[in-house]
This record gives C-alpha cells, sequence and structure tokens, in this order.
C-alpha cells in the first residue's frame, strides 16, 4: 500500500450546482426558475464546471510537494545505477610493442532507425602485452616438473600427460611475459592420440599462476577438441597473472590440468601428444561502464554564502567514486572538494559538498544557528567569485545500458592495431532511477522497518536496498530442518539480459558471489538477534514443453514453430514470464492446459493437437516423465529448457 494521496475537497460538479441553488433560495427568492433552460442556471453550471476542475488538480498534489514530504521523513529518490561489462579489445595482429587502451576509451552499440547506440566507457587501463612461448614442461601426478622445452625444438612428439592421465596430471607453458587481462592465442600441432576422450567435452581445465595461487581462465575457443588434433586455443588470462619460477625456470606459467571427470564424461585412456608450440597475445578485457565522461564543466561563480547550490548540465550522474570531481579556484590553483552523504560531521574548513545524483544539484555546507544564538558552520564554503568547475563526472546509467552479449561492436575512439571490440557477456546492474510513485509505495515499508528487518516483507525491502540491481527478491521462512530454527531464507534472481533470440542461459540466473555476500552483510546488521539467514538462489526447476500444432492452410510452418517457440520462451520466463509479465510466480505450478492457451494465440495456429510436460535438470540435460502438470515448491522457479514443438501444415 502507498502513501495514501490528501483529499483536500471532495465536492463535485453536481454539488457545486446544488449549492449554487440553495444560496439563490436564501439570497434571491424572487428567482424561481431554476431548470436548465434558464440563462442564470447555464452560468452557475460553467461556474461549477471550473471550480471542478480547480478542486481536481487541487486534489493531485505535485511531485515537488511529495518530495518535499518524503524528505522531511528522511526518505530520497534512489538515484539510477549504471550496467557493467566486460570488453574485449582484439588485436588487427600480434605486436611487438604493448598497446595502451586508455580509461575512458568509448564503445558502443550499433545505432539502428529505431534504437540509438548505447555508448560505453573503459574504467581503467588496459595495456595488452606481446608474449612468446618461453618453456613447455609436464607434470605427472604426485612428481615433479619436467622441462621439455629441448624436446619441444627438436620436433619430438611429447606426451602432454602420463602415458595413462590421471586426474592432477598437468602440461606447463611458460611465457615470455606476464599478460593480465590479456586474451591468449595457443597454436598446437597435436597428433590424435588422446583416444577414449569426448572433444565437446574434454575433462581439462587452463589456469594461469598469480598471486593468489592458480586461477582458472576462461576458454574462448578450443580448435584442438581437447589436445586431440592440431588447431589453437583462446584463453582469456586473469588479471593477477604474474611472473614466477617453477621448475628452477622464471616464466608468465600457464596450466591445462587433468580434472576429474564428472558423471558420464568420458575420460583419456592415453594421453594426447604435442610437436609443436606457439603462443601470442591477440587481445585484452576491461571493464567498461554506460556512462558518458563530461570534463571542465564550468558551474559558475560563488556567491561566498552557506549553503549555495550549483547544478551540474548532464543528469543523472553515474560511475566513478566519487562520483564528480569538484575544484574550485583558489590562490595556489584548483582546490579539490570531497563528495559526502550529509554534513553532520563537517568541521568549517572542510571542504565538503552533497551531490544529488539524480538532479545533479551540489549543495555547499550550510550555516545553523545554535541554540545559544551563536552560527556554527557545517563545511567550508568557497569564497566569493571563485570559479566552481566539474573537472570530470559521467553521466548515464538506467535499464538501456543491459544489452545483450555480443551488441557491443563499435570503437568510438580510434586505437592503432585494434581491430574490433566485443562484450562477451551480456552487460548487468543498470536500473532506472526511483520515480515518485515507487518511492511512494516504498515509504511505508522503510517508516515502519526503520532499519530493523522483522517481517519477511522488512528482510525484503531491506534487501532490495541493498541490491538494487536485483531482478527479483523475495523472502519466505526457512524450513528448520536444512536451515535451523527462526531462519529467513531471501531468493535472489539476478538481472539477466537474453541472448539474441530471446533465450536465457541457465549460467545467466545464478546470481554472484559478491552480489549474495553485499545482501548478506546488510541483512545482518539489521536482522533480530536469533534469526538466521540463508541467502542464496531459487531452484530451477526445467521444463520441456513437447506439442503438436495444426496451421492453416498456406501458412508458412516455420515461421509458425518459430512463434510458438518464442511464446513458450516468454511466458516460463522467470525474469518477465507468466500471466502479468512480471515473472513466472515462485512455487505455482506449471500445466498444460495454459500452455494449450499460449500456444492457441500464436498466429497461424489453426488447432493444438497435443501439449505434454516433462521436467527436466538444466545442468544434466535429463527430461523426466511426461505429465500434464508440474508441481513447484515454494522456493522454486521454472526455467524453460529445450521445448519442442511439431506444427503439421497443408501438405498439397
Amino acid at each position: 500500500m502507498s502513501l495514501p494521496s490528501p483529499n483536500l475537497d471532495d465536492r463535485r460538479f453536481q454539488q457545486f450546482v446544488d449549492d449554487a441553488k440553495r444560496y439563490i433560495q436564501q439570497r434571491a427568492p424572487e428567482w424561481t426558475d431554476h431548470n436548465v433552460s434558464d440563462p442564470g442556471i447555464t452560468l452557475i453550471e460553467t461556474v461549477a464546471h471550473m471550480a471542478d476542475q480547480i478542486v481536481y488538480r487541487l486534489n493531485r498534489v505535485p511531485e515537488k510537494n511529495h518530495l518535499a514530504f518524503l524528505d522531511l521523513v528522511g526518505i530520497s529518490l534512489f538515484p539510477p545505477s549504471a550496467a557493467r561489462t566486460d570488453v574485449t579489445f582484439w588485436l588487427s595482429a600480434p605486436q611487438e610493442e604493448p598497446i595502451l587502451v586508455p580509461v575512458g576509451t568509448e564503445v558502443a552499440t550499433l545505432r539502428t532507425e529505431r534504437e540509438e547506440a548505447v555508448i560505453f566507457a573503459t574504467e581503467r587501463d588496459l595495456t595488452v602485452v606481446p608474449s612468446s612461448l618461453r618453456r613447455l614442461a609436464v607434470q605427472r601426478q604426485g612428481e615433479a616438473v619436467t622441462d621439455q622445452t629441448t624436446e619441444l625444438t627438436e620436433g619430438k612428439d611429447l606426451m602432454c600427460f602420463a602415458e595413462a592421465p590421471s586426474p592432477g596430471d598437468c602440461m606447463l607453458i611458460g611465457l615470455s611475459a606476464a599478460v593480465p587481462h590479456c586474451a591468449l592465442a595457443l597454436e598446437l600441432d597435436s597428433r590424435v592420440d588422446g583416444v577414449g576422450v569426448d572433444p565437446r567435452q574434454p575433462p581439462l581445465v587452463w589456469e594461469a599462476w598469480t598471486a593468489d595461487g592458480w586461477q582458472p581462465c576462461e576458454v574462448d575457443r578450443d580448435g584442438t577438441g581437447g589436445l586431440n588434433r592440431p588447431g589453437d586455443i583462446v584463453l582469456h588470462v586473469p588479471g593477477g597473472h604474474v611472473l614466477s619460477r617453477n621448475g628452477g625456470h622464471e616464466a608468465g606459467w600457464l596450466r591445462c590440468r587433468v580434472t576429474d571427470p564428472l558423471p558420464g564424461q568420458p575420460f583419456y585412456t592415453t594421453s594426447p601428444t604435442v610437436r609443436r608450440a606457439e603462443a601470442y597475445t591477440i587481445g585484452g578485457t576491461t571493464r567498461a561502464v554506460h556512462a558518458e565522461a563530461v570534463y571542465d564543466e564550468t558551474l559558475g561563480e560563488s556567491t561566498g554564502l552557506p549553503g549555495q547550490r550549483v547544478r551540474l548540465t548532464h543528469t543523472p550522474v553515474v560511475g566513478d567514486d566519487p562520483p564528480v570531481l569538484l575544484q574550485t579556484a583558489g590562490f595556489d590553483g584548483w582546490e579539490d572538494w570531497t563528495v559526502v552523504t550529509d554534513f553532520a560531521a563537517s568541521a568549517p574548513d572542510d571542504r565538503h559538498i552533497v551531490l544529488d545524483a539524480t538532479t545533479g544539484d551540489i549543495s555547499f555546507g550550510p550555516s545553523v544557528r545554535e541554540p545559544d544564538g551563536s552560527l556554527r558552520q557545517y563545511g567550508a564554503v568557497p569564497p566569493k567569485g571563485a570559479v566552481i568547475r566539474a573537472s570530470r563526472y559521467r553521466t548515464g546509467g538506467g535499464k538501456a545500458g543491459n544489452v545483450a552479449r555480443g551488441a557491443i561492436q563499435v570503437m568510438r575512439s580510434s586505437i592503432p592495431f585494434v581491430a574490433e571490440v566485443v562484450n562477451r557477456e551480456a552487460a548487468r546492474g543498470g536500473v532506472d532511477g526511483e520515480t515518485v510513485e515507487e518511492a511512494k509505495v516504498r515509504a511505508p515499508v522503510s517508516l515502519r522497518a526503520q532499519e530493523r528487518a522483522v517481517t519477511l516483507r522488512d528482510y525484503e525491502e531491506l534487501a532490495r536496498r541493498a541490491a538494487p540491481e536485483t531482478a527479483r527478491i523475495t523472502c519466505l521462512e526457512g524450513e528448520e530442518g536444512e536451515h535451523g530454527a527462526y531462519a529467513v531464507r531471501v531468493l535472489v534472481v539476478p538481472q539477466a539480459v537474453p541472448d539474441p533470440g530471446g533465450r536465457l542461459r541457465f549460467e545467466q540466473l545464478v546470481p554472484g558471489d559478491d552480489l549474495l555476500a553485499r545482501i548478506t552483510r546488510y541483512l545482518d546488521e539489521r536482522r533480530l538477534i536469533g534469526t538466521r539467514l540463508a541467502v542464496g538462489p531459487p531452484y530451477y526447476q526445467g521444463v520441456t514443453v513437447v506439442a503438436t500444432l495444426h496451421a492453416f492452410r498456406g501458412v508458412d510452418t516455420d515461421r509458425v514453430r518459430r512463434q510458438a517457440h518464442d511464446a513458450l520462451y516468454e511466458y516460463l520466463d522467470p525474469l518477465t514470464g507468466g500471466a502479468d509479465g512480471k515473472g513466472w510466480p515462485f512455487g505455482r505450478p506449471v500445466q498444460s492446459g495454459e500452455m494449450f492457451a499460449v500456444l492457441q494465440r500464436v498466429p497461424g495456429v489453426e488447432l493444438v493437437d497435443e501439449v505434454i510436460l516433462h521436467a527436466a535438470d538444466p545442468l544434466t540435460g535429463k527430461r523426466g516423465e511426461a505429465t500434464d502438470r508440474i508441481d513447484l515448491a515454494a522456493p522454486s522457479l521454472v526455467f524453460s529448457f529445450d521445448h519442442r514443438v511439431r506444427v503439421i501444415g497443408d501438405a498439397t
């Protein structure tokens, strides 16, 4: 329930007319014709209509008044947040000198007739470090490292692991330099000797040595099929990669390690071999934020008075920490000011400012009269006539920045030897600023909770405050046998952007450890003593719909099949599905009758002949028995998994 709007005057048109007629009887009794045909009554109705419009506008209290009231009770609108993603810059060819991609480099999505380009800017410098293969070594499980570099240069076939590989066997590659945040290409000439392994799912993991030990590398492409054929492998090296000594030699070390096979995963019966290997750097990855940088914006001159305000030209302000670098002209040059949340702890000489990220208003410290009559200055005041400028800030943010993977393709800043840029994962974290209506709904809950979590609704509201970028959050009572007594279970569904084609991948719906830790810390400080917290993802129940449809005569069956698939994925979407389009409700069962209705609405479908449901495991891909209803537990959501639709059309 939101804050109620005051009804300052509840009278309407007819009441105004009736009141006027009663006044006529009292003040002018000789006026006896009160019919609508009388010109005087027409004038009364005209005035009553105008009064009705005034009352209507009076009762619609402006947003400014609502904002002032919310500010009095200590509630301010949440500012927007900016989406972020990793962008990879690919070189046109391997280089002999380092290539610098400076901070603030702008990249963007493609501009179309209907959509403007979405601009991102890098948040840190990226150096693409050239490298080459210096050493190759092998290490069997439980044995010392054996250098095989000499044998490799002689063109001999070297076994990558033990003759009968076992988990823990490693092939180590030493690079001439550490390549943090870089994309590395390995060209391997291997024989097909790794018998028994599935080339699409080899039991291997690539790792890089960092200051924190061995860390996994992301495999972008493996053309060797698990070291079973000549080809190249593209690895994305983590940021902590450093030079280290291994086997008596210093290099930037990578390793390919044999892992324990998963259930049903084929394993090596003999070791693959390599007779030639090359390594070189072909790109690098850095973080980018949906924001445009604004530099050296002049905001005016200081009046020298306490509590003065200036406003940034571009809003909202997002992205940086601090969010804005404000400077004023002093005797010794430009002086920096620090952004604080409030002036409560500001001394008279502290150069502090308060920023409203939504409106762009910058406030300097006020002067407050104390009970003894003296004035106290909270924060310094720039001298009269001093020029005020914003040295740097970023503007942008909002849901528009949540673009799909592969959408960022345009370089707005030219960099030598960089051929292209791409985001390998969707951008996430973009949230629009809170509206007044949303704040009115939040206000009663916030006032009741007072930064303390007592009810489940309190936990949900505070969790959203801790992580506003999440897509969905719900709170349930924890099961005593699983979470202990007096437990609260907080289910977190992260923001996810579908891939081109509107399909969500299962890994996109798993919240990151950092997100869960942030929510846990925030709630832990506000929970009641004795209450247990269990913060994590919901259980995702995979659902496969197998359907047979009949299309109208002359309709393209391929188009109908695609639209039927789209309709099923859209309706069973955990974020935007369901009957109300706000996400499939937690714990709501899936029934075949609903799927009949969804498919029958697809254009071109004449008859939905059959619909069968299968419970599925999104991780293993295994499907259960056919049924017409799949029940979900309270902490569960649906996940569309490999729907099968058969469309029967006109055979003639």
